[in-house]
């Protein structure tokens, strides 16, 4: 049920939880509320459509460190920054940020800084929104606090951010262009450990005439190759476990 719920969208109705999983409705009803008591799922009161609990989400975070995710991350992070020309950067949550553990430079003669280590905004990038999305627990923080402008296509409405985020659990990745940086701009998806969870993102950034196309969207086929890249880090994190 748990990895049911992970999946898609992560908010799924009582009925189709119960027929995914060939149970009557009543004994279906009854594991979600006793996952619900311990806080590993929870119900949105206005659907009354259930989605994975903050509990289970940071019990999840956990099962990774910083060092270990790079570890198993960096083949395909090369890999990435090499097929795509960009960039590349992996990120998890921390204090209220992304903690950036790796960083793979673009493959060119430009001058570049190591950003390992550094700390970005949740609601500006893609790596941030992604963690955003997958978290009920940070996003409904980062509702709570003022959203910062830091350019004048920055988010800073709530409601705004909260569609957002509702689209990158639909399409499985997210992006945002000049939101962060004029300029710049970055795609990310999400890196799930076994049972679906997402414990960070891997993503893509650089100039935004290279990363979108005419309409201010994210090229199709960068976005393909960053999904892919946090596809194959997610396989290899299944397969070791």
């Amino acid at each position: 049920m748990l990895r049911l719920l992970a999946r898609g969208s992560g908010h799924h109705g009582l009925t189709e939880i119960a027929d995914s999983l060939g149970l009557a409705r009543g004994t279906a009803h009854g594991i979600l509320r006793t996952l619900q008591r311990v806080e590993f799922v929870e119900q949105d009161h206005t659907t009354g459509r259930y989605r994975l609990g903050a509990a289970l989400l940071h019990l999840g975070t956990s099962y990774l460190d910083a060092n270990e995710l790079r570890s198993r991350s960096i083949n395909w992070a090369d890999t990435l920054a090499a097929r795509s020309g960009q960039e590349v950067r992996i990120g998890m949550h921390h204090d209220g940020a992304v903690l950036v553990v790796h960083h793979v430079f673009r493959p060119d003669d430009s001058v570049q800084t190591l950003g390992i280590g550094a700390m970005l905004p949740l609601h500006a990038t893609a790596l941030g929104k992604v963690l955003l999305a997958y978290d009920p627990d940070l996003s409904a923080a980062a509702r709570r606090r003022e959203l910062t402008s830091l350019t004048r296509r920055t988010i800073t409405r709530t409601q705004m951010l909260e569609r957002v985020l509702t689209e990158v659990r639909g399409q499985g990745w997210a992006g945002e262009a000049e939101e962060y940086m004029p300029g710049e701009a970055s795609i990310a998806a999400p890196i799930r450990i076994p049972g679906g969870l997402v414990i960070g993102a891997i993503g893509i950034s650089g100039a935004a005439d290279r990363l979108c196309d005419s309409t201010g969207r994210p090229r199709a086929t960068l976005v393909r190759q960053v999904v892919q890249a946090a596809e194959s880090v997610t396989t290899s994190l299944v397969d070791e476990n």
